[in-house]
């Protein structure tokens, strides 16, 4: 039996067994032939960056954070899909921080877990208020909001019992950051698909790394996911990753399927050409007889498409 917690003071309880047997309440509907194509793609690139990256592993105890958005609510449909369908066995336990935000609408994520059979567990702290007296008016919040929600997070799957905590950062989110980085930061990173805390005691894991926000924002209206606001807090969108979201946009339109190619980039990364010390050691490189399959060898050469 499925048992719903929502947890307002600082201590958590257990939660019930995550495997949830296909009921009445959770059926396997039929798809439509768009909507299965795209959920067989959506599992392909899933499982691909799962394999490629180790993020899911036999026994694992998966918290898959939702917030109401497309992206969480697809991150979630595909990891329950791919749990059927796995080789390995693996729980799933969808958590919801219920920050307070004015207008939240509080009964409609415990509505559709439940229908769903979904085991989860959802917590109210009042971070809005906490965030709206230490940010002026008129900035953006975003920053602050994300570090009071990651600790929470924390404690939550230490609390839970959760080997790895997703998120549903999407291939778009990791490519914008890297601009962002690049532009604002001069610094060359991205958001990788798995991270160790600091304190080393949490695995955060982002499966959708290789999924367009495309498919995901597709995927949601197909399945008519009950989507809530991201905007109920009243804090404008980051202007410069707005600005970013739009210069690539204009650079796709110009150049179809750069996009592609500069997410394939983050995957092959040649140190000795790039100019950090720390990751290739350019002071004892020296004239040598030996060949190499590196070096010089990319002046000889085009560029070559990754798509």
């Amino acid at each position: 039996m499925l048992t719903v917690r929502r947890q307002d003071s600082a201590r958590a309880g257990t939660i019930p067994p995550m495997h949830v047997p296909i009921t009445q309440s959770n059926p396997l509907r039929k798809l439509d032939e768009e909507t299965e194509k795209l959920q067989t793609r959506l599992c392909r690139l899933v499982g691909q960056a799962i394999a490629d990256y180790r993020l899911i592993e036999d026994g694992d105890k998966v918290m898959v954070c939702l917030s109401g958005g497309k992206d969480s609510y697809g991150l979630l449909d595909i990891l329950l899909v791919l749990q059927r369908r796995a080789p390995i066995r693996f729980d799933l336990v969808a958590v919801n921080l219920d920050q307070k935000q004015p207008g939240f609408p509080a009964q409609v994520l415990p509505e559709y877990l439940t229908n769903r059979g979904i085991p989860f567990h959802i917590e109210s702290r009042d971070t809005y208020s906490i965030v709206k007296r230490l940010i002026p008016e008129g900035h953006t919040t975003c920053s602050l909001c994300s570090r009071l929600r990651r600790g929470h997070l924390y404690r939550i799957a230490a609390e839970l019992g959760a080997t790895k905590i997703a998120l549903g950062h999407h291939r778009d989110d990791i490519v914008e950051t890297l601009f962002l980085n690049l532009f604002y930061t001069g610094k060359l990173k991205a958001i990788p698909p798995k991270l160790r805390s600091k304190d080393g005691r949490h695995l955060v894991i982002r499966p959708l790394a290789f999924v367009k926000e495309s498919d995901l924002a597709r995927y949601a209206e197909l399945q008519a996911f009950p989507i809530i606001p991201c905007d109920l807090c009243g804090s404008q969108e980051d202007l410069k990753r707005k600005k970013v979201k739009a210069f690539l946009r204009e650079w796709e339109q110009g150049s179809p399927g750069c996009s592609d190619s500069i997410a394939a980039a983050l995957a092959n990364v040649a140190p000795s050409l790039l100019m950090d010390p720390r990751l290739f050691d350019f002071s004892s490189l020296e004239s040598t007889t030996e060949t190499s399959l590196e070096e010089d060898s990319w002046l000889d050469q085009e560029p070559t498409p990754a798509h």
